[in-house]
């Protein structure tokens, strides 16, 4: 999952960064509205983190240009402002959430993947394909009962071919879901070797990664 953090603050992006990266979030950092527009320009995401107050401007107006758009990324906006009105305010631009500063990391992680689930139609956080359950929130993963000891980035890999559960996934897009933009060290083949660590841990499964030539990669399950 690809999140686009846009916060001025270095040291409050820093940190937002750091803490949804360890929750399997491969993010993009911006400082300004310019940055945001830059990112969004070349790169679809799962959910936006947008700060009201930045350098350039204010961020709902970004958010208004989304919305009108028809862009529904879910967004959840982060603010300093308590009134209710400056809330009601971000809600009715299109924010599908906010969050007053200062705020609990964990929380802010728990509200993105409820809207990340929220716009894929998932009523539950767990996910479930055959034998195979895994759980984004306890970081958890097991088949049947006996638990699979994962990577940070084998665990993003899963939540990705898991949400998209039956449907073909580039290797671009897996790449996109899996990195951000300043990983320029990650090498073209590093999809590759990630799906054959994660097929190796599924092996004892009825789950299965089907490879899909020239079109990618299906995560499925076996009935029997």
């Amino acid at each position: 999952m690809r999140i686009l953090v846009i916060e001025d603050t270095a040291d409050v992006g820093d940190a937002v960064v750091a803490s949804l990266e360890r929750a399997g979030f491969a993010c993009d950092l911006g400082a300004d509205l310019q940055s945001a527009q830059e990112f969004l320009a070349v790169q679809d995401y799962d959910s936006i983190v947008l700060d009201i107050s930045l350098p350039d401007g204010d961020g709902r107006s970004l958010l208004r240009r989304l919305r009108l758009c028809d862009d529904r990324t879910p967004v959840l906006i982060l603010t300093a402002e308590f009134e209710v009105t400056a809330r009601v305010d971000a809600l009715d631009s299109g924010a599908d959430d906010y969050l007053v500063k200062p705020f609990d990391l964990r929380e802010l992680e728990a509200r993105l993947r409820v809207l990340i689930r929220r716009e894929k139609g998932q009523a539950s956080g767990m996910m479930r394909l055959g034998d195979l359950s895994f759980d984004p929130a306890a970081r958890s993963v097991h088949v049947g009962a006996t638990p699979v000891q994962m990577t940070r980035r084998e665990m993003t890999l899963l939540n990705l071919m898991m949400s998209h559960r039956g449907q073909i996934l580039s290797k671009e897009r897996l790449f996109a879901g899996l990195f951000s933009f300043d990983r320029d060290e990650v090498g073209a083949n590093a999809v590759e070797l990630y799906v054959a660590r994660l097929r190796k841990k599924l092996a004892g499964s009825r789950a299965r990664i089907e490879t899909h030539r020239g079109l990618g990669y299906r995560l499925d399950a076996d009935d029997a």
